[in-house]
């Protein structure tokens, strides 16, 4: 039989069971026993049926595609992320985009203009530093789901999923403080991303905490959040004499640590003698720098699959009333990170 003569009907006919059985394996097969969708699924190869997608958004409105908007795409902490929402979009029969803006606040407006003009299903967004907020809008009116990844949204109107930050940064700064470090620098640029803040404002807690006064903890500002922009702020943790240089560095991500470790060893530093690093994220280079490196850990994956769970809940349940408000019920996760320590910190 032609391929596209093969109806749903024809499928149906050839697996014994009902239209609305074949439309449940195709859009929604968690749904399905499995001996039963193991059965459409021999119908629909033995016929070879190919789904007509573009006619089945018409119909439906949006695809089944959604999109995960990250900051940058070189921070493979926003990869792994990805990979936990692929996992998740693949068992309900989804497909997953990835796009970057490119720490750009321009790009990540063209972005969310073309996915509502694409009609995604849904929209994962990790936002850079406000939140677009005109633009959320008009994706929520259009009926497409929208969850924060990495950015709590406390009772705002928007379902999130996110690490307490703060309690990241205490642990790491808490962590180099019980090494006997007193000079210490903070690595990253708080007016950058909502998340470096968070850290900063956990790392000066846990020097208040120890009876030090927060505000002479050092923060070196970098330009973005890379290993060239680790690499460049080393000259600056450098500065001064054995007396009175900085001993410790926490940096708000891993790709600065690794970039001012790497200087450190240009330097002929020794990593945790002269200089203990810190880092954020726990991504998969940490534990095979030159120096081991200790960092704060992210459930990456976690984030992504539980990021999913959210979207899809809200797609399936929110019934739009036209002001772009609905009846679902947002939802905020938070998890808590871990600090993970090796020996670029010189702990045990």
């Amino acid at each position: 039989m032609n391929s596209h003569a093969v109806s749903v009907k024809d499928v149906a006919a050839a697996a014994g069971v009902s239209l609305g059985t074949v439309s449940n394996v195709l859009n929604h097969p968690e749904r399905v026993r499995e001996a039963t969708r193991e059965r459409v699924q021999q119908a629909v190869d033995d016929l070879g049926f190919v789904r007509n997608e573009s006619a089945r958004q018409l119909r439906a409105g949006h695809s089944r595609v959604l999109a995960y908007l990250v900051p940058s795409t070189d921070n493979t902490f926003f990869t792994d992320v990805a990979r936990g929402a692929r996992q998740a979009a693949r068992d309900r029969n989804l497909a997953l985009f990835l796009c970057s803006s490119d720490d750009r606040t321009n790009h990540e407006v063209d972005h969310l203009r073309l996915l509502v003009q694409q009609r995604v299903q849904g929209v994962l967004l990790t936002p850079l530093r406000k939140l677009p907020a005109k633009e959320l809008q008009v994706l929520r009116r259009q009926g497409i789901g929208i969850v924060l990844v990495d950015r709590p949204a406390g009772s705002g109107p928007y379902c999130s999923v996110a690490v307490d930050d703060v309690v990241g940064g205490r642990l790491a700064m808490a962590h180099l403080l019980a090494q006997g470090h007193r000079r210490i620098a903070f690595v990253g640029d708080p007016a950058s991303h909502a998340q470096v803040a968070d850290r900063l404002a956990g790392a000066r807690e846990a020097v208040a905490e120890a009876g030090l006064d927060p505000e002479k903890l050092r923060v070196v500002r970098t330009p973005e959040m890379s290993i060239d922009a680790g690499w460049a702020a080393g000259p600056e943790i450098g500065q001064g004499s054995a007396r009175t240089r900085v001993t410790a560095a926490f940096c708000a991500n891993d790709l600065l640590a690794i970039g001012l470790l790497q200087y450190a060893v240009s330097q002929r530093l020794q990593v945790p003698d002269d200089l203990a690093l810190v880092g954020y994220d726990d991504i998969e280079f940490a534990a095979g720098a030159a120096v081991p490196l200790t960092s704060v850990r992210q459930p990456r994956e976690e984030l992504g699959r539980t990021a999913v769970r959210l979207l899809t809940a809200e797609t399936e349940e929110s019934e739009p009333t036209g002001d772009g408000a609905d009846g679902h019920r947002h939802q905020h996760v938070v998890f808590t990170p871990e600090l993970v320590v090796r020996a670029s910190s010189g702990g045990a």
